[in-house]
């Protein structure tokens, strides 16, 4: 692991307007319609796509205390070939790895009008919203190296 530059507890001390509007993000996000446990999917998925540490831990942490179960988690990297999740994760799945993934190509007009038939005008702005949010805390987590928050052992 490459040192901390600076942690995660100091950067919300530095810029708490930062911390506070990205925060405001999560919260509209969370009281959508997408679900908690689809929001921390798009949320890992988008961490290993970036190589967020710090990320990925604090998504498997929330994740693991909502019980998402643990197929979803062990194999979302490679979710398209598994078949443990429903037609509605796939499409927010491709979703957030084309929108995470924006540099090499746009949302695609089939899978836009896929999502958009799936989630609804609104709830696809959320999942847009969310998509953008995480890969903002990627971008500040990467390049500050924050930490990865790893739980002791028999730490709920």
């Amino acid at each position: 692991m490459t040192a901390v530059r600076i942690d995660y507890a100091e950067f919300a001390k530095l810029a708490p307007g930062v911390t506070e509007g990205l925060s405001a993000i999560g919260k509209a996000v969370a009281g959508s319609n997408l679900g908690k446990d689809l929001i921390e999917l798009i949320k890992l998925r988008a961490s290993q796509l970036n190589g967020c540490a710090f990320c990925l831990q604090f998504h498997l942490n929330l994740a693991r205390s909502l019980h998402v179960p643990a197929e979803k988690l062990d194999l979302l990297a490679t979710w398209a070939e598994a078949p443990v999740y429903s037609p509605r994760e796939r499409i927010a799945l491709a979703f957030a790895e084309r929108l995470t993934l924006a540099a090499q190509g746009d949302v695609d007009d089939a899978l836009f009008a896929q999502a958009l038939a799936e989630f609804g005008p609104a709830d696809l702005s959320y999942l847009s919203a969310s998509v953008a949010h995480i890969n903002a805390w990627n971008r500040i987590g990467k390049v500050l190296r924050f930490a990865p928050p790893i739980k002791a052992q028999g730490q709920a």
